[in-house]
């Protein structure tokens, strides 16, 4: 099985008909994705990569059946995109779009609570999801890695790409993106919880980075609800404080936030914790075979 991203997901893509939502549209339909769509309320009625483009959300989801949105529009429209979404009530929404105003995502996360949290947000600045052979909603390359049974939600891309590549021979159920920006939809727990929940997900990497406290909460919901093994990676041990480290979230401010504190807290709940993401792929491997 999958979370959140099935063969079944069938995708639509706002901001299709953009370089990036075109380039990435080709991508996902060649890595097998559904995707039946795209939105773009000034293109609407073309056809675009031999997909429709439709003028709103709703009107995609009325004509496509989707339930998986991927957005790919510019930072200063990403709010208006979202809150469309939302008011579809598309259960899926996954926000690529890097340099989203951190006001602009507090409002259309609060937006999404008060609208009853009918729309799963992942994002903004994230790769998106990947369920390997199945589908893909995003910028995760499909080639890198293969079905198997490991649950893996990051805040970084990169390490993401890098842990998949890594661990291509045992293969993931899901692949999550979450994001690093200060504030995001899913988090670190969601994932935990539907990776708790996935019968077909044996075992769990979570990678975290310094800034703010996401990893210690994450610490804490392992402690009372996973009985799954969970390996941790937290990347930044280096970075000097008061420096925003590539994400916008990534900055150590006092004794707060710090790669070593986060370990500690993974630690102190039975995760173990690599000091390198190779050395994250070699624990993950050996409690696999142990099984």
């Amino acid at each position: 099985m999958a979370i959140w991203l099935t063969e079944n997901s069938k995708i639509i893509v706002q901001g299709m008909t953009g370089s990036e939502g075109t380039k990435h549209t080709r991508r996902m339909l060649a890595a097998g994705a559904k995707v039946v769509g795209g939105v773009n309320a000034r293109k609407a009625g073309i056809i675009h990569e031999g997909l429709p483009v439709f003028g709103t959300v709703k009107e995609a989801m009325a004509e496509t059946g989707a339930d998986v949105s991927v957005v790919f529009v510019p930072p200063a429209a990403t709010k208006a995109a979202v809150m469309e979404a939302i008011d579809a009530e598309i259960p899926l929404c996954v926000v690529i779009t890097e340099g989203v105003p951190v006001h602009d995502t507090t409002e259309f996360w609060a937006y999404a609570v008060s609208k009853g949290n009918k729309t799963r947000i992942i994002g903004p600045n994230c790769p998106g999801i990947a369920s390997p052979g199945k589908s893909n909603a995003g910028i995760i390359p499909a080639d890198i890695t293969n079905p198997g049974p490991i649950g893996l939600v990051s805040k970084s891309g990169t390490l993401t790409y890098q842990l998949m590549y890594e661990l291509r021979d045992i293969g993931f159920s899901t692949c999550v993106g979450i994001g690093g920006d200060p504030v995001i939809g899913t988090t670190h727990i969601d994932a935990l919880k539907a990776f708790q929940e996935d019968p077909e997900t044996e075992a769990i990497v979570l990678i975290g980075e310094i800034g703010g406290d996401a990893e210690e909460r994450a610490a804490a919901f392992i402690e009372k609800h996973v009985t799954k093994p969970v390996v941790g990676y937290v990347a930044g041990f280096t970075a000097p404080e008061g420096k925003t480290m590539g994400h916008a979230g990534a900055i150590i401010s006092g004794s707060s936030g710090t790669a070593q504190a986060k370990k500690e807290a993974l630690e102190k709940v039975g995760v173990r914790v690599g000091r390198t993401p190779s050395e994250t792929a070699r624990i993950i491997r050996e409690i696999i075979k142990s099984r």
